[in-house]
């Protein structure tokens, strides 16, 4: 059945005029605005005769914005820029749902980027686009005030604890660093007060970056925190050029190159924690962009079940780094604890009677008892040139800290034929595919077969803060939840609340999701003949593989997280599995099932692209 229009149902209501309508229509067209506003714009309708008509086209109903109370907490789940540019303001959460006001509710595009944003589907209703306009600029500039008034409760004793410390060998830096410091504890200079609060602020939130974004009329300071980026200041544009002239000093780099990107790096020290920052600036239209990386040489060594692995992969990880001999793999993206795991290994490994080398770039965290190089390219340091070097070291262990090249992947993976266990990590989105991307660097099947040991792909997803607050399961959910291959054992769901502890975002530190896939004999058989990365997979789970989307639904089950969260960071995937006319899974190359004795019928309940695809939206 065709939806009626706006202009048809005032019509059929009696609310306008044929000859009106048409008129409307023709400036609409001209101006290209929306119809309503233009009606109630010319007087030609009521305003609640037009919200009326509206609700019934839209299916959405109105919220009067001006009235309606707005939580800060989601105006920072949908930054600024794109709550003007797509005229949206959004008001609460409603479990696991972002309500949104919109000017245009139906539209598919504006509610999948905001979707995609957020990270949680998207309840719209339903305002008028200059009631939005002004309620957008009236809440987000409420909130930039409470930003910049909380970073600017600074005192000059506070400031005084944090030191600036330089890591070049350059006089002309280390008398850079020290003038920093004297003008920070005289407090005479607004920008290097600036870059001592950004990263102060950044340190207690417990951010992993820094992010100063040159925009058109200002700039703006977000931090990474579990992940997710929040705006906390927006600099006045006066002030950008001195702020990154200024961090680029500390940094050691060329504070008279605008055009090109650079990278530097300088410490911090206070009473209780110092911090190793690596600084990378970009040029963009509006200024230098600059990121930093904050990392703590001294942080904690976590074992694999505080990571958040699996008891069954935890185990399975212990026994390979029990091997003599064998290329281990940590696979994922940037910023999915790759690092915390390798090193997580080496402190297990670490005894006096074994000889341990890393090569990395950079070294991220300092371990006594192990020997640790730093890459440098530009004086021809590179991983492939350290690795051939640390074959005459007698090592027993390498951790080589990303496998870039085919030269590099060559030598590791000799190495560990040769007798090391080798340790390292690829960017790839799970654990088979890690054996794609060495295929696709140049290295032989058979050498991949003969030296990788194990896989383990791995994300990370926020937990649940402790202020949540648990709710009935509702039917959608459990469908959800059911489509997606998780049991429904329970009744109630988990959703996320809001307090000062995690900065009223529901969500308070990160925990792993992996999935460990084992190099046996089979799989070594198929790599060497070089079988599909499915026919992998599959052979993988018959022996019990449990995929990284599973681990991720086992910890919505017992509470940890949600399955928006999962859904957000953690990619499904649809897994086409063979099974006998009686129900048993199989392999695809079993001509006969083990478990009937017949000749295999194969049924391959192939899902189709939109069937998946509704298994896996929120």
């Amino acid at each position: 059945m065709r939806r009626k229009r706006l202009g048809e149902v005032l019509h059929e209501r009696g609310k306008i005029s044929a000859r009106d309508l048409e008129k409307a229509l023709e400036e609409q067209q001209q101006k290209l605005s929306h119809l309503g506003e233009l009606l109630l714009e010319r007087g030609l309708v009521g305003k609640t005769d037009l919200i009326a008509a509206l609700e019934e086209v839209s299916l959405v109903p109105y919220v009067d914005i001006a009235t309606t109370p707005v939580d800060p907490a989601t105006l920072q789940i949908i930054p600024r820029e794109v709550a003007e540019r797509l005229c949206v303001l959004p008001i609460r959460r409603d479990l696991s749902r972002l309500v949104v006001v919109m000017s245009d509710p139906r539209n598919p595009t504006v509610l999948k980027e905001l979707g995609g944003i957020a990270g949680m589907s998207i309840s719209p209703r339903l305002a008028f686009h200059a009631e939005l306009r002004e309620a957008i600029a009236l809440h987000y500039s409420q909130l930039s005030t409470e930003s910049a008034e909380t970073l600017s409760v600074v005192s000059g004793g506070s400031a005084e604890e944090l030191e600036f410390i330089s890591t070049s060998t350059r006089q002309a830096n280390k008398d850079a660093i020290t003038e920093a410091q004297a003008e920070l504890r005289s407090q005479k200079t607004p920008a290097v007060r600036l870059v001592s609060e950004i990263i102060r602020t950044a340190m207690e939130k417990h951010a992993s970056d820094i992010h100063i974004d040159p925009r058109l009329k200002d700039t703006l300071v977000r931090v990474r925190i579990d992940g997710v980026l929040r705006d906390i200041q927006h600099v006045p544009r006066s002030l950008q050029h001195s702020l990154v002239s200024r961090i680029k000093i500390l940094a050691d780099m060329d504070i008279a190159e605008h055009r090109n990107p650079q990278d530097g790096r300088f410490m911090i020290s206070t009473k209780n924690r110092s911090l190793d920052l690596r600084v990378s600036t970009l040029p963009t239209q509006y200024g230098e962009k600059v990121v930093i990386r904050l990392l703590e040489p001294s942080a904690p060594l976590l074992n694999f079940t505080e990571i958040g692995f699996a008891p069954s992969i935890g185990d399975s990880l212990q026994k390979l780094l029990s091997l003599p001999q064998g290329l281990l793999l940590v696979t994922g993206p940037t910023g999915s604890g790759k690092s915390t795991t390798l090193y997580s290994a080496l402190n297990i490994l670490r005894k006096p009677s074994v000889n341990i080398v890393t090569v990395e770039d950079p070294v991220e965290y300092a371990l006594p008892g192990i020997n640790q190089v730093h890459v440098n390219t530009r004086t021809g340091l590179t991983f492939a040139s350290v690795l051939r070097s640390l074959l005459r070291q007698d090592p027993n262990v390498i951790m080589v800290g990303e496998i870039r090249d085919q030269e590099t992947a060559e030598i590791a993976l000799k190495a560990a034929q040769t007798g090391q266990l080798v340790l390292s990590t690829l960017h790839t989105n799970d654990s088979v595919s890690a054996i794609v991307r060495l295929l696709d660097l140049g290295v032989a099947p058979f050498l991949i077969a003969s030296s990788v040991i194990g896989v383990v792909a791995q994300r990370l997803v926020r937990k649940l803060c402790a202020c949540h607050s648990v709710e009935p399961m509702t039917a959608e959910l459990s469908t959800r939840l059911a489509e997606a291959g998780l049991p429904v054992t329970r009744q109630d769901i988990r959703v996320p609340g809001a307090c000062g502890l995690c900065d009223r975002t529901g969500f308070k530190g990160r925990t792993a999701v992996g999935e460990l896939l084992l190099i046996n004999e089979p799989i070594r058989a198929m790599i060497r003949a070089g079988e599909s990365t499915d026919a992998i997979r599959e052979l993988a789970r018959l022996r019990g593989m449990r995929l990284m989307h599973e681990d991720g639904l086992d910890k919505v089950n017992i509470g940890l997280t949600t399955y928006d969260e999962i859904l957000r960071i953690v990619p499904f995937e649809f897994v086409a599995r063979c099974l006998c006319a009686c129900g048993q899974q199989l392999h695809a190359s079993f001509q006969y099932c083990p478990f009937c004795g017949e000749r295999r019928s194969t049924i391959q309940p192939e899902a189709s692209k939109l069937e998946r695809e509704g298994a896996l939206q929120p």
